[in-house]
């Protein structure tokens, strides 16, 4: 058992779990927490989605992001001000040009990862080994994504550049470790039926792209498949957007009442018009590995979610209720819609994609109900089988 300024992990019948050691106010942020790595995912970089290396910061401005989302490069937003990104402190990796928010992000990236996954002047080269692996990883896993090859690149990388290997080894032997056969069903989940056969290849081209002795465990293919579940089941999505944060800047402001109603209607328009050009892919998004989040079960009624609000890959946890000492701290691996399902459609998501059987309140309440999917969400079902590949991008909007 762990304690963390008021929190202590400890282990219950499901495991490992995160518990209040003194009372929590709704509302209050229950802690702070920066990835141990981070990487944004491929598609969502290919699209031009431009965010930090490091910390996945948006890197456009509120203005640039509304003209490309919404299609039109004349746009004008009102508030410029409210705007917090900074285009003159962005820094570029001297060698490969991939960009950063600050000089502090691009040192850090260096000293954790960056020097090993630099691929200088060979960045755009197809046939570099870690390209290959990037390209491989894009024609199996396609948007909506829910995690990213590079995410496993940054883990090896981490332990390849720090002067002491066994730490960090043990930092990621934090998160939850599975049998061989169930870590051989996620990692068919997270490709996908017709992708499974590619774990091979995946595994040949990793192998190839970042083979370290020290290492060698994760290199092998039953290591890799552990290290493909690990990812698959503990990267808790990251979202970060400029004109998410302008908008809740303009929110706040204090405005005659005729001035609100106009800023208000032209918010709406424009997220009317970016729905037409762009539809639901607003964000910069990827993936990270927090230790602490990791910790937290889930529940069909969380009493605490993780959010985004700094616009990087900085996690809040925070509580949607009051929470007394000695409380499980609970966080929901279900979107919203899915958290409004039948039991029965809860637990059959939830088996599929985290090989367990929620017994939450709101579960064992419902333990009577039939154990068949309404109609409404057999219908939902046939028209997006691929619903319940998003939930570990589940997420607060930033």
């Amino acid at each position: 058992s762990t304690t963390y300024r008021g929190l202590s992990t400890g282990k219950d019948h499901k495991g490992k779990g995160l518990f209040a050691k003194k009372s929590i106010k709704k509302g209050e942020n229950i802690f702070t927490e920066r990835p141990l790595v981070s990487a944004q995912f491929l598609w969502n970089t290919l699209y031009k989605y431009k965010a930090c290396e490091y910390c996945l910061r948006a890197l456009e401005t509120a203005e640039q992001n509304a003209r490309r989302l919404s299609g039109n490069p004349g746009l004008s937003l009102p508030h410029p001000e409210l705007c917090k990104v900074r285009p003159e402190l962005h820094q570029a990796c001297p060698q490969c040009q991939v960009m950063y928010c600050c000089s502090e992000c691009r040192q850090a990236a260096a000293e954790k990862y960056h020097r090993v996954l630099c691929l200088g002047p060979t960045e755009d080269n197809p046939d570099h080994p870690i390209n290959k692996l990037k390209d491989a990883w894009r024609s199996i896993h396609y948007p909506p994504e829910t995690s990213s090859i590079m995410l496993m690149a940054k883990m090896v990388a981490a332990v390849k550049q720090a002067k002491d290997k066994a730490h960090w080894q043990k930092l990621f032997s934090h998160f939850c470790s599975r049998t061989a056969n169930e870590e051989e069903e996620i990692a068919h989940k997270l490709l996908g039926e017709q992708f499974k056969g590619q774990l091979a290849l995946l595994h040949s081209l990793f192998t190839s792209a970042l083979f370290d002795e020290h290492l060698s465990r994760w290199f092998v293919p039953e290591g890799f498949r552990s290290l493909f579940a690990l990812v698959g089941t503990n990267g808790q999505g990251i979202g970060t957007s400029s004109l998410s944060q302008w908008v809740h800047a303009c929110d706040a402001l204090e405005l005659p009442v005729q001035q609100r109603e106009q800023l208000d209607s032209f918010i709406d328009q424009l997220y009317k018009d970016i729905d037409k050009e762009t539809g639901d892919f607003l964000n910069c998004e990827g993936s990270g590995l927090f230790i602490l989040q990791s910790t937290c079960n889930h529940s069909c009624i969380p009493n605490a979610e993780a959010s985004f609000p700094d616009n990087n890959f900085l996690l809040h946890l925070s509580a949607l209720c009051d929470i007394s000492p000695g409380e499980e701290i609970c966080i929901s691996y279900l979107d919203c819609c899915q958290r409004d399902r039948s039991r029965h459609s809860r637990h059959k998501i939830l088996r599929e994609n985290y090989l367990f059987s929620c017994s939450c309140p709101k579960c064992v309440s419902q333990m009577e109900e039939q154990d068949v999917t309404s109609e409404e969400e057999e219908e939902a079902e046939a028209e997006g089988e691929t619903e319940g590949d998003e939930m570990e991008d589940e997420m607060t909007d930033v």
